[in-house]
């Protein structure tokens, strides 16, 4: 990818855990770009409390397969693949954890110039239901003045 961020990547992103739900919004520049019929979106996600402690976020989105690849202090990469589930790992300060996804949608409607996709799914550890999840991204070419 470029080093130019011509893009804004917006991010909503839903946890529902024990009948509670949190919610999370993210508006980014970012990077978008279409590569052997897959999509990459790449932005980097910062720390509201510590400016100076960010991670790399890469989503490859490949027709109803989405992979999402963390750099950072706590690293981590899902596979998103609609009707399966994977088993994915997770870096925390404890350490690495494996935890279970199974995606239960992928609407991808990327394009040349940027769209949207949106995925559900649920996480689990040791096969016991940890959260229902979901989350929307759009991109948009940024406006020039």
């Amino acid at each position: 990818m470029d080093n130019i961020e011509r893009y804004m990547i917006s991010i909503v992103g839903e946890q529902t855990m024990d009948g509670e739900t949190d919610r999370i919004e993210v508006i980014t520049a970012g990077k978008f770009i279409k590569k052997n019929n897959r999509y990459y979106i790449g932005y980097k996600e910062y720390n509201e409390e510590d400016p100076n402690d960010w991670s790399d976020n890469l989503i490859k989105v490949d027709e109803n397969v989405v992979t999402i690849n963390r750099k950072g202090q706590f690293g981590s990469q899902l596979m998103l693949e609609k009707g399966r589930r994977h088993q994915c790992i997770y870096s925390t300060i404890a350490g690495d954890m494996s935890i279970g996804v199974f995606t239960k949608t992928v609407d991808n409607r990327l394009g040349e110039n940027g769209g949207t996709l949106e995925v559900s799914y649920t996480l689990d550890f040791n096969t016991d239901l940890v959260s229902e999840n979901r989350f929307f991204i759009t991109v948009e070419e940024k406006q020039v003045m």
